[in-house]
Protein backbone atom coordinates (compact mmCIF):
# COMPACT_ATOMS: atom_id res chain seq x y z
CA UNK A 1 0.00 0.00 0.00
CA UNK A 2 1.42 3.82 -1.32
CA UNK A 3 1.07 6.52 1.02
CA UNK A 4 -1.71 7.83 -1.12
CA UNK A 5 -3.95 4.32 -0.28
CA UNK A 6 -2.82 4.79 3.21
CA UNK A 7 -3.97 8.64 3.48
CA UNK A 8 -7.01 7.40 2.01
CA UNK A 9 -7.82 4.59 4.40
CA UNK A 10 -7.11 6.69 7.11
CA UNK A 11 -9.29 9.57 6.17
CA UNK A 12 -12.07 7.47 5.44
CA UNK A 13 -11.55 5.93 9.01
CA UNK A 14 -11.54 8.80 10.95
CA UNK A 15 -14.35 10.01 8.69
CA UNK A 16 -16.16 7.65 10.00
CA UNK A 17 -15.55 7.60 13.72
CA UNK A 18 -16.49 11.38 13.61
CA UNK A 19 -20.07 10.43 11.79
CA UNK A 20 -20.38 7.98 14.21
CA UNK A 21 -19.66 9.72 17.35
CA UNK A 22 -21.75 12.66 15.81
CA UNK A 23 -24.76 10.66 15.66
CA UNK A 24 -24.67 8.54 18.85
CA UNK A 25 -24.29 12.46 20.09
CA UNK A 26 -27.25 13.53 18.54
CA UNK A 27 -29.34 10.34 19.71
CA UNK A 28 -28.28 11.25 23.09
CA UNK A 29 -29.32 14.61 23.12
CA UNK A 30 -32.42 13.48 21.31
CA UNK A 31 -33.40 10.83 23.80
CA UNK A 32 -31.94 13.47 26.87
CA UNK A 33 -34.20 16.34 25.39
CA UNK A 34 -37.08 14.13 25.59
CA UNK A 35 -37.05 12.97 28.83
CA UNK A 36 -36.08 16.72 30.29
CA UNK A 37 -38.67 18.44 32.00
CA UNK A 38 -37.67 22.14 32.19
CA UNK A 39 -38.42 23.46 28.93
CA UNK A 40 -41.59 22.35 27.04
CA UNK A 41 -40.38 22.94 23.70
CA UNK A 42 -37.58 20.56 23.57
CA UNK A 43 -39.73 18.16 25.20
CA UNK A 44 -41.75 18.17 22.07
CA UNK A 45 -39.15 19.31 19.51
CA UNK A 46 -35.84 17.94 20.51
CA UNK A 47 -32.33 19.41 18.97
CA UNK A 48 -34.69 21.53 16.81
CA UNK A 49 -35.49 23.62 19.60
CA UNK A 50 -32.47 24.27 20.51
CA UNK A 51 -31.82 26.15 17.54
CA UNK A 52 -34.63 28.34 18.49
CA UNK A 53 -33.10 28.90 21.73
CA UNK A 54 -29.80 29.80 20.06
CA UNK A 55 -31.70 32.49 18.18
CA UNK A 56 -33.56 33.84 20.99
CA UNK A 57 -29.69 34.16 22.43
CA UNK A 58 -28.15 36.32 20.42
CA UNK A 59 -31.63 37.93 19.61
CA UNK A 60 -30.58 41.20 21.34
CA UNK A 61 -27.55 41.06 19.94
CA UNK A 62 -28.93 41.02 16.11
CA UNK A 63 -31.37 43.81 17.05
CA UNK A 64 -29.25 45.81 18.09
CA UNK A 65 -27.17 45.50 15.22
CA UNK A 66 -29.49 44.55 12.31
CA UNK A 67 -33.04 45.13 13.35
CA UNK A 68 -33.61 47.86 15.12
CA UNK A 69 -33.61 51.30 13.58
CA UNK A 70 -30.93 54.18 14.20
CA UNK A 71 -33.32 55.37 16.68
CA UNK A 72 -35.19 52.44 18.34
CA UNK A 73 -32.65 51.13 20.43
CA UNK A 74 -33.07 51.45 24.52
CA UNK A 75 -31.50 52.34 26.79
CA UNK A 76 -29.49 54.16 23.90
CA UNK A 77 -30.03 54.15 20.42
CA UNK A 78 -27.75 53.49 17.65
CA UNK A 79 -27.51 57.58 17.01
CA UNK A 80 -27.00 58.29 20.43
CA UNK A 81 -24.23 55.55 20.87
CA UNK A 82 -22.40 56.51 17.66
CA UNK A 83 -22.96 59.98 18.63
CA UNK A 84 -21.16 59.42 21.91
CA UNK A 85 -18.26 57.30 20.13
CA UNK A 86 -17.90 60.06 17.24
CA UNK A 87 -17.20 62.82 19.84
CA UNK A 88 -15.09 60.68 22.02
CA UNK A 89 -13.09 59.19 18.92
CA UNK A 90 -12.64 61.63 16.53
CA UNK A 91 -13.68 65.01 18.80
CA UNK A 92 -15.88 65.85 15.79
CA UNK A 93 -19.63 65.79 16.00
CA UNK A 94 -20.99 67.08 12.59
CA UNK A 95 -23.71 65.32 10.94
CA UNK A 96 -24.54 65.51 7.31
CA UNK A 97 -27.69 65.98 5.41
CA UNK A 98 -30.43 66.21 7.66
CA UNK A 99 -31.87 65.31 11.51
CA UNK A 100 -33.24 62.43 11.68
CA UNK A 101 -36.12 63.61 14.48
CA UNK A 102 -39.57 63.44 14.09
CA UNK A 103 -41.02 66.68 13.93
CA UNK A 104 -44.22 65.81 13.94
CA UNK A 105 -44.02 64.47 17.43
CA UNK A 106 -44.01 66.36 20.79
CA UNK A 107 -40.70 68.26 22.12
CA UNK A 108 -38.17 70.49 23.66
CA UNK A 109 -36.96 72.96 21.05
CA UNK A 110 -33.86 75.72 22.20
CA UNK A 111 -35.30 79.39 20.64
CA UNK A 112 -32.87 80.70 18.62
CA UNK A 113 -31.82 84.74 18.32
CA UNK A 114 -32.18 86.41 15.68
CA UNK A 115 -28.79 87.94 16.04
CA UNK A 116 -26.60 84.97 17.60
CA UNK A 117 -23.48 85.90 19.23
CA UNK A 118 -20.07 85.64 17.62
CA UNK A 119 -17.55 83.65 18.06
CA UNK A 120 -15.42 86.12 19.67
CA UNK A 121 -18.05 87.80 21.22
CA UNK A 122 -18.51 84.28 23.71
CA UNK A 123 -17.69 84.48 27.30
CA UNK A 124 -15.09 81.77 27.62
CA UNK A 125 -11.97 80.67 29.30
CA UNK A 126 -9.34 81.54 26.26
CA UNK A 127 -6.47 80.19 28.27
CA UNK A 128 -7.62 76.65 28.72
CA UNK A 129 -6.30 74.31 26.52
CA UNK A 130 -5.98 70.73 26.81
CA UNK A 131 -3.39 68.74 25.06
CA UNK A 132 -5.26 65.27 23.92
CA UNK A 133 -5.31 62.62 20.84
CA UNK A 134 -7.76 61.85 18.56
CA UNK A 135 -8.17 60.05 15.58
CA UNK A 136 -7.81 60.65 11.62
CA UNK A 137 -10.36 58.42 9.46
CA UNK A 138 -8.55 57.71 6.14
CA UNK A 139 -10.29 55.17 5.02
CA UNK A 140 -13.55 53.20 5.26
CA UNK A 141 -13.91 50.37 3.00
CA UNK A 142 -16.50 48.16 2.92
CA UNK A 143 -14.90 44.30 3.57
CA UNK A 144 -11.50 45.74 5.30
CA UNK A 145 -10.41 47.53 8.68
CA UNK A 146 -11.07 51.17 8.40
CA UNK A 147 -7.59 52.84 8.25
CA UNK A 148 -7.13 55.82 11.15
CA UNK A 149 -4.73 57.31 12.59
CA UNK A 150 -4.12 58.67 15.89
CA UNK A 151 -2.69 62.41 16.25
CA UNK A 152 -1.69 65.24 18.62
CA UNK A 153 -4.30 67.80 19.08
CA UNK A 154 -4.17 71.11 21.29
CA UNK A 155 -7.78 72.26 22.19
CA UNK A 156 -9.61 74.59 23.48
CA UNK A 157 -10.96 73.40 27.04
CA UNK A 158 -13.95 75.72 26.98
CA UNK A 159 -14.29 76.64 30.34
CA UNK A 160 -16.24 78.94 31.84
CA UNK A 161 -15.13 82.52 32.52
CA UNK A 162 -13.48 82.96 35.66
CA UNK A 163 -16.01 85.25 36.05
CA UNK A 164 -18.92 82.98 35.65
CA UNK A 165 -17.44 80.10 37.78
CA UNK A 166 -20.09 77.84 39.55
CA UNK A 167 -19.28 78.27 43.59
CA UNK A 168 -20.95 75.59 45.96
CA UNK A 169 -20.22 76.81 49.53
CA UNK A 170 -18.99 80.19 49.07
CA UNK A 171 -18.94 81.28 52.46
CA UNK A 172 -17.20 77.45 53.45
CA UNK A 173 -13.59 77.46 54.57
CA UNK A 174 -13.26 75.25 51.16
CA UNK A 175 -15.42 76.18 48.87
CA UNK A 176 -15.58 74.22 45.53
CA UNK A 177 -15.27 76.14 42.27
CA UNK A 178 -16.55 74.72 39.26
CA UNK A 179 -15.23 76.23 36.16
CA UNK A 180 -17.15 73.39 33.57
CA UNK A 181 -20.83 72.79 34.09
CA UNK A 182 -20.57 68.54 33.23
CA UNK A 183 -18.88 66.62 35.17
CA UNK A 184 -19.19 62.62 35.91
CA UNK A 185 -22.13 60.87 38.07
CA UNK A 186 -21.74 58.36 40.53
CA UNK A 187 -19.81 55.28 39.69
CA UNK A 188 -18.23 53.14 42.50
CA UNK A 189 -15.23 50.78 42.29
CA UNK A 190 -16.78 47.80 42.14
CA UNK A 191 -19.92 48.43 40.18
CA UNK A 192 -16.84 49.04 37.20
CA UNK A 193 -13.40 48.15 37.04
CA UNK A 194 -10.14 49.15 38.23
CA UNK A 195 -9.01 50.36 34.84
CA UNK A 196 -12.36 52.10 34.22
CA UNK A 197 -12.31 54.01 37.02
CA UNK A 198 -8.34 55.23 36.41
CA UNK A 199 -9.28 55.70 32.49
CA UNK A 200 -12.09 58.21 33.99
CA UNK A 201 -10.03 59.82 36.68
CA UNK A 202 -7.29 60.65 33.90
CA UNK A 203 -9.40 61.68 30.95
CA UNK A 204 -11.40 63.95 33.14
CA UNK A 205 -8.47 65.54 34.80
CA UNK A 206 -7.31 65.93 31.02
CA UNK A 207 -10.17 67.85 29.90
CA UNK A 208 -10.17 70.14 33.11
CA UNK A 209 -12.98 71.49 34.94
CA UNK A 210 -14.79 68.56 35.89
CA UNK A 211 -15.53 66.61 38.48
CA UNK A 212 -15.90 62.50 39.27
CA UNK A 213 -18.25 61.39 41.96
CA UNK A 214 -17.10 58.12 43.50
CA UNK A 215 -20.66 56.76 44.13
CA UNK A 216 -21.67 54.77 47.43
CA UNK A 217 -18.34 52.41 46.72
CA UNK A 218 -16.49 54.68 48.49
CA UNK A 219 -13.11 56.49 47.74
CA UNK A 220 -10.86 53.93 45.72
CA UNK A 221 -7.17 54.97 44.81
CA UNK A 222 -8.15 54.66 41.21
CA UNK A 223 -10.42 57.96 41.68
CA UNK A 224 -7.64 59.37 42.77
CA UNK A 225 -5.37 57.93 39.63
CA UNK A 226 -6.11 61.47 37.53
CA UNK A 227 -5.90 64.45 40.16
CA UNK A 228 -9.51 65.14 39.34
CA UNK A 229 -11.66 67.07 41.55
CA UNK A 230 -13.77 64.63 43.48
CA UNK A 231 -17.51 64.51 45.02
CA UNK A 232 -17.57 61.63 47.88
CA UNK A 233 -20.85 59.82 47.78
CA UNK A 234 -21.73 58.56 51.26
CA UNK A 235 -24.68 55.93 51.10
CA UNK A 236 -26.55 53.99 53.81
CA UNK A 237 -24.07 51.89 54.04
CA UNK A 238 -21.42 54.53 54.94
CA UNK A 239 -18.73 52.71 53.02
CA UNK A 240 -15.49 54.28 53.28
CA UNK A 241 -16.01 56.17 56.48
CA UNK A 242 -18.23 53.64 58.79
CA UNK A 243 -16.56 52.28 62.10
CA UNK A 244 -16.44 48.65 62.69
CA UNK A 245 -19.92 48.61 64.52
CA UNK A 246 -21.45 49.88 60.89
CA UNK A 247 -21.98 53.61 62.40
CA UNK A 248 -19.62 56.77 60.73
CA UNK A 249 -16.30 57.36 62.11
CA UNK A 250 -15.75 61.22 62.15
CA UNK A 251 -12.00 60.74 62.48
CA UNK A 252 -12.01 58.93 59.23
CA UNK A 253 -14.53 61.39 57.55
CA UNK A 254 -12.16 64.41 58.55
CA UNK A 255 -8.83 62.42 57.06
CA UNK A 256 -11.20 62.13 53.99
CA UNK A 257 -11.63 65.42 53.66
CA UNK A 258 -8.14 66.69 53.86
CA UNK A 259 -7.66 64.50 50.68
CA UNK A 260 -6.90 67.27 48.17
CA UNK A 261 -8.70 66.01 45.39
CA UNK A 262 -11.76 65.74 47.43
CA UNK A 263 -14.04 68.87 47.14
CA UNK A 264 -17.67 68.04 48.01
CA UNK A 265 -19.25 65.50 50.14
CA UNK A 266 -23.12 63.84 48.55
CA UNK A 267 -25.58 62.20 50.84
CA UNK A 268 -27.16 59.85 48.50
CA UNK A 269 -31.11 59.27 49.98
CA UNK A 270 -32.03 57.40 46.23
CA UNK A 271 -31.03 57.22 42.81
CA UNK A 272 -33.78 57.71 39.58
CA UNK A 273 -33.16 53.78 39.14
CA UNK A 274 -33.08 52.42 42.50
CA UNK A 275 -34.55 53.62 45.50
CA UNK A 276 -33.29 51.08 47.41
CA UNK A 277 -30.05 49.78 49.10
CA UNK A 278 -27.59 47.43 47.54
CA UNK A 279 -26.29 44.20 48.34
CA UNK A 280 -22.59 42.67 47.22
CA UNK A 281 -22.37 38.98 47.05
CA UNK A 282 -19.31 37.42 49.45
CA UNK A 283 -16.97 35.94 47.20
CA UNK A 284 -17.13 39.91 45.11
CA UNK A 285 -15.57 41.74 48.73
CA UNK A 286 -12.42 40.84 47.48
CA UNK A 287 -9.51 42.62 50.76
CA UNK A 288 -9.08 45.50 48.28
CA UNK A 289 -12.78 46.00 47.68
CA UNK A 290 -12.99 45.51 51.59
CA UNK A 291 -10.34 47.88 53.05
CA UNK A 292 -12.18 50.58 50.78
CA UNK A 293 -15.46 50.17 52.27
CA UNK A 294 -14.51 49.20 56.16
CA UNK A 295 -16.06 46.11 55.94
CA UNK A 296 -14.59 42.81 56.49
CA UNK A 297 -13.59 40.50 53.33
CA UNK A 298 -15.26 37.79 51.61
CA UNK A 299 -18.23 38.74 53.52
CA UNK A 300 -21.77 39.59 51.79
CA UNK A 301 -22.85 43.22 52.29
CA UNK A 302 -26.08 44.59 52.63
CA UNK A 303 -26.70 48.13 52.75
CA UNK A 304 -30.18 49.30 53.72
CA UNK A 305 -32.33 51.43 51.48
CA UNK A 306 -32.49 54.39 53.87
CA UNK A 307 -29.82 55.81 56.00
CA UNK A 308 -30.35 55.11 60.25
CA UNK A 309 -28.79 57.76 61.30
CA UNK A 310 -31.91 60.18 60.29
CA UNK A 311 -35.81 59.66 59.65
CA UNK A 312 -37.01 63.24 58.83
CA UNK A 313 -36.00 66.59 57.18
CA UNK A 314 -34.61 68.01 60.71
CA UNK A 315 -32.58 65.11 61.49
CA UNK A 316 -30.80 65.37 57.79
CA UNK A 317 -30.18 68.94 57.95
CA UNK A 318 -28.14 68.08 61.48
CA UNK A 319 -26.31 65.35 60.03
CA UNK A 320 -25.36 68.09 57.26
CA UNK A 321 -24.17 70.68 59.29
CA UNK A 322 -22.44 68.17 61.27
CA UNK A 323 -20.44 66.70 58.58
CA UNK A 324 -19.70 69.96 57.21
CA UNK A 325 -18.33 71.23 60.48
CA UNK A 326 -15.78 68.32 60.18
CA UNK A 327 -14.38 68.72 56.66
CA UNK A 328 -14.86 72.59 56.16
CA UNK A 329 -16.67 71.61 52.79
CA UNK A 330 -19.64 71.54 51.41
CA UNK A 331 -22.06 68.96 51.69
CA UNK A 332 -25.07 68.15 49.26
CA UNK A 333 -27.71 65.21 48.81
CA UNK A 334 -28.76 63.35 46.00
CA UNK A 335 -33.00 62.49 45.70
CA UNK A 336 -35.01 61.29 43.44
CA UNK A 337 -38.46 63.86 42.72
CA UNK A 338 -41.79 61.29 43.41
CA UNK A 339 -44.48 64.01 43.12
CA UNK A 340 -45.49 67.65 43.38
CA UNK A 341 -44.46 68.30 47.06
CA UNK A 342 -41.39 65.85 47.50
CA UNK A 343 -39.32 69.53 48.20
CA UNK A 344 -41.96 71.16 50.39
CA UNK A 345 -40.58 70.07 53.45
CA UNK A 346 -36.80 70.77 52.70
CA UNK A 347 -37.16 73.95 50.95
CA UNK A 348 -39.55 75.32 54.15
CA UNK A 349 -37.40 73.66 56.78
CA UNK A 350 -34.05 75.64 55.08
CA UNK A 351 -36.12 78.58 54.82
CA UNK A 352 -36.92 78.41 58.69
CA UNK A 353 -33.74 77.27 60.25
CA UNK A 354 -31.38 78.61 57.65
CA UNK A 355 -29.88 74.64 57.52
CA UNK A 356 -29.56 72.78 54.73
CA UNK A 357 -27.79 71.40 51.36
CA UNK A 358 -25.25 73.16 49.58
CA UNK A 359 -26.46 71.44 46.41
CA UNK A 360 -28.38 68.93 45.10
CA UNK A 361 -28.03 66.58 42.67
CA UNK A 362 -31.98 65.56 41.17
CA UNK A 363 -32.06 62.28 39.52
CA UNK A 364 -33.98 61.36 36.85
CA UNK A 365 -36.36 57.68 36.59
CA UNK A 366 -34.34 57.57 33.26
CA UNK A 367 -30.89 57.44 35.48
CA UNK A 368 -28.93 54.30 34.55
CA UNK A 369 -27.81 51.73 37.46
CA UNK A 370 -25.12 48.46 37.72
CA UNK A 371 -28.34 46.63 38.74
CA UNK A 372 -32.08 47.39 40.21
CA UNK A 373 -35.20 45.72 39.33
CA UNK A 374 -37.50 46.18 36.90
CA UNK A 375 -40.09 47.79 38.77
CA UNK A 376 -38.18 50.29 40.20
CA UNK A 377 -36.23 51.08 37.13
CA UNK A 378 -39.59 51.29 34.90
CA UNK A 379 -41.93 53.49 37.57
CA UNK A 380 -40.54 54.96 40.52
CA UNK A 381 -39.51 58.40 40.02
CA UNK A 382 -40.18 61.38 37.82
CA UNK A 383 -37.95 61.95 34.63
CA UNK A 384 -36.13 64.55 34.70
CA UNK A 385 -37.90 66.84 32.69
CA UNK A 386 -40.33 66.68 35.21
CA UNK A 387 -38.71 66.84 38.36
CA UNK A 388 -36.11 69.19 37.91
CA UNK A 389 -38.90 72.25 37.30
CA UNK A 390 -40.77 70.81 40.43
CA UNK A 391 -37.14 71.05 42.63
CA UNK A 392 -36.72 74.81 41.67
CA UNK A 393 -39.97 75.94 41.51
CA UNK A 394 -40.16 74.58 45.53
CA UNK A 395 -36.48 76.43 46.19
CA UNK A 396 -37.77 79.05 44.58
CA UNK A 397 -40.96 79.40 46.23
CA UNK A 398 -39.08 79.28 49.85
CA UNK A 399 -36.71 82.02 48.93
CA UNK A 400 -33.76 79.48 48.86
CA UNK A 401 -32.65 78.92 45.79
CA UNK A 402 -30.09 80.84 45.80
CA UNK A 403 -28.57 79.03 48.43
CA UNK A 404 -28.25 75.68 47.18
CA UNK A 405 -26.84 74.96 43.56
CA UNK A 406 -28.83 72.23 41.32
CA UNK A 407 -26.79 69.08 39.38
CA UNK A 408 -29.61 67.51 37.68
CA UNK A 409 -28.89 63.68 36.18
CA UNK A 410 -30.46 61.19 33.85
CA UNK A 411 -29.68 60.59 30.24
CA UNK A 412 -28.37 64.47 29.63
CA UNK A 413 -25.79 63.09 27.26
CA UNK A 414 -25.69 65.86 24.62
CA UNK A 415 -25.34 69.22 24.39
CA UNK A 416 -28.95 70.18 23.56
CA UNK A 417 -29.94 68.35 26.42
CA UNK A 418 -27.84 69.89 28.90
CA UNK A 419 -28.99 73.38 27.81
CA UNK A 420 -32.62 72.35 28.27
CA UNK A 421 -31.58 71.24 31.69
CA UNK A 422 -29.60 74.60 32.98
CA UNK A 423 -33.10 76.29 31.17
CA UNK A 424 -35.26 74.33 33.42
CA UNK A 425 -33.04 75.41 36.64
CA UNK A 426 -29.93 73.26 36.62
CA UNK A 427 -26.37 74.73 37.72
CA UNK A 428 -24.48 71.66 36.40
CA UNK A 429 -25.02 67.98 35.11
CA UNK A 430 -23.80 64.57 35.89
CA UNK A 431 -23.04 62.15 33.14
CA UNK A 432 -22.78 58.42 34.19
CA UNK A 433 -23.93 56.41 30.83
CA UNK A 434 -21.82 58.50 28.18
CA UNK A 435 -19.06 58.14 30.11
CA UNK A 436 -18.91 54.42 30.24
CA UNK A 437 -19.17 54.53 26.54
CA UNK A 438 -15.68 56.75 26.23
CA UNK A 439 -14.37 54.12 27.66
CA UNK A 440 -15.73 51.23 25.54
CA UNK A 441 -19.25 50.15 27.13
CA UNK A 442 -21.31 48.38 24.05
CA UNK A 443 -24.75 48.38 25.73
CA UNK A 444 -24.65 44.76 25.98
CA UNK A 445 -26.88 44.93 29.01
CA UNK A 446 -24.59 43.23 31.50
CA UNK A 447 -23.69 45.45 34.49
CA UNK A 448 -24.86 43.24 37.20
CA UNK A 449 -23.23 40.04 36.37
CA UNK A 450 -19.36 40.86 36.41
CA UNK A 451 -19.00 39.33 33.04
CA UNK A 452 -18.99 42.66 31.14
CA UNK A 453 -16.87 41.74 27.62
CA UNK A 454 -15.21 44.98 27.05
CA UNK A 455 -13.88 45.26 30.76
CA UNK A 456 -15.35 48.11 31.79
CA UNK A 457 -18.69 46.73 33.98
CA UNK A 458 -16.77 43.97 36.06
CA UNK A 459 -13.71 43.45 38.13
CA UNK A 460 -12.32 40.03 36.36
CA UNK A 461 -8.72 41.15 35.78
CA UNK A 462 -9.03 38.61 32.25
CA UNK A 463 -11.76 40.54 30.95
CA UNK A 464 -10.33 44.31 32.07
CA UNK A 465 -7.63 43.42 29.74
CA UNK A 466 -9.65 44.67 26.68
CA UNK A 467 -9.54 48.41 28.26
CA UNK A 468 -6.29 50.21 27.71
CA UNK A 469 -6.43 53.35 29.79
CA UNK A 470 -3.78 55.11 27.84
CA UNK A 471 -6.01 54.75 24.97
CA UNK A 472 -9.31 55.79 26.66
CA UNK A 473 -8.53 58.45 28.59
CA UNK A 474 -8.23 60.78 25.42
CA UNK A 475 -12.05 59.84 24.44
CA UNK A 476 -13.19 60.92 27.84
CA UNK A 477 -11.67 63.98 27.49
CA UNK A 478 -12.65 64.76 23.91
CA UNK A 479 -16.45 63.57 24.33
CA UNK A 480 -16.40 66.19 27.48
CA UNK A 481 -14.57 68.94 25.58
CA UNK A 482 -17.34 68.62 22.41
CA UNK A 483 -19.73 68.57 25.03
CA UNK A 484 -18.56 72.19 26.61
CA UNK A 485 -17.65 73.00 23.38
CA UNK A 486 -21.46 72.19 21.45
CA UNK A 487 -22.80 74.09 24.64
CA UNK A 488 -21.30 77.36 24.18
CA UNK A 489 -22.51 76.56 20.12
CA UNK A 490 -25.76 76.61 21.45
CA UNK A 491 -25.38 79.74 24.12
CA UNK A 492 -24.20 81.85 20.51
CA UNK A 493 -27.37 80.68 18.84
CA UNK A 494 -29.83 81.83 21.69
CA UNK A 495 -28.07 85.21 21.69
CA UNK A 496 -25.81 84.33 24.72
CA UNK A 497 -22.37 85.21 25.44
CA UNK A 498 -22.33 82.05 27.82
CA UNK A 499 -24.13 78.89 28.93
CA UNK A 500 -24.89 79.74 31.96
CA UNK A 501 -27.34 82.38 31.00
CA UNK A 502 -29.58 79.58 29.78
CA UNK A 503 -33.23 80.74 31.50
CA UNK A 504 -36.54 79.65 30.82
CA UNK A 505 -37.36 81.69 28.18
CA UNK A 506 -34.99 80.30 26.02
CA UNK A 507 -36.73 77.13 25.63
CA UNK A 508 -39.89 76.32 23.86
CA UNK A 509 -41.74 73.33 24.00
CA UNK A 510 -43.81 72.08 20.89
CA UNK A 511 -47.23 69.38 21.73
CA UNK A 512 -48.41 67.18 19.48
CA UNK A 513 -50.68 69.30 17.60
CA UNK A 514 -47.77 71.76 16.73
CA UNK A 515 -48.93 73.87 19.53
CA UNK A 516 -46.04 75.95 20.93
CA UNK A 517 -45.72 76.98 24.72
CA UNK A 518 -42.69 78.48 26.37
CA UNK A 519 -40.80 76.69 29.18
CA UNK A 520 -41.42 80.28 31.09
CA UNK A 521 -45.18 79.56 31.03
CA UNK A 522 -44.87 76.13 31.87
CA UNK A 523 -43.16 76.58 34.73
CA UNK A 524 -45.06 79.73 36.01
CA UNK A 525 -47.79 76.91 35.91
CA UNK A 526 -45.74 74.91 38.12
CA UNK A 527 -45.25 77.45 40.70
CA UNK A 528 -48.90 78.26 40.40
CA UNK A 529 -49.67 74.62 41.97
CA UNK A 530 -46.73 74.86 43.97
CA UNK A 531 -49.15 77.80 45.43
CA UNK A 532 -52.49 77.11 45.38
CA UNK A 533 -51.55 73.73 47.17
CA UNK A 534 -50.11 75.94 49.94
CA UNK A 535 -53.06 77.83 50.13
CA UNK A 536 -54.83 74.34 50.59
CA UNK A 537 -52.51 73.17 52.94
CA UNK A 538 -53.52 76.56 55.12
CA UNK A 539 -57.30 75.89 54.80
CA UNK A 540 -57.27 72.47 55.62
CA UNK A 541 -54.94 73.37 58.76
CA UNK A 542 -57.36 76.69 59.68
CA UNK A 543 -60.43 73.93 59.63
CA UNK A 544 -58.98 71.33 61.78
CA UNK A 545 -58.26 74.24 64.32
CA UNK A 546 -61.17 75.69 64.34
CA UNK A 547 -63.44 75.29 67.52
CA UNK A 548 -66.82 73.26 67.30
CA UNK A 549 -69.68 74.97 66.27
CA UNK A 550 -67.85 77.95 64.79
Amino acid sequence: MNVADFLIVLGSVLLAVILIVLIAFLIYMLAFDRSQKSHSILRNYPLLGRIRYFFEKIGPEMRQYWFNSDTEGRPFSRDDYEHIVKSAKYSRDVIGFGSKRNFEEEGFFIRNDMFPKLNEELKVDKEGKVLTKKYILLKDPLFAQREEKREDEEANAYLLHDDEAVVIGPALEHPFVVKGQIGMSAMSYGSLGDRAITALSEGLALAKGAWMNTGEGGLSPYHLKGGVDIIMQIGPGLFGIRDKQGGVDWEELKRKSEIPEIKAFEIKLAQGAKTRGGHIDAEKVTPEIAAIRKVEPYQSIDSPNRFREFADVPSICEFIEKIRAHTGKPVGMKIVIGGNDSAEELAKYMKETGKGPDFITVDGGEGGTGASYQELIDSVGLPIKSALPILAATLKKYGVRDRVKIIASGKLFTADRIAIALAMGADLVNIARGFMITVGCIQTLKCQSNICPVGVATTDPDLQKALVIDEKKYRTANYLITLREGLFRLAAAAGLDSPVHFQPKHVMYKDDKGVVTSLEDILHEIEGQTAAREQADIKLRQKRTRPIGV
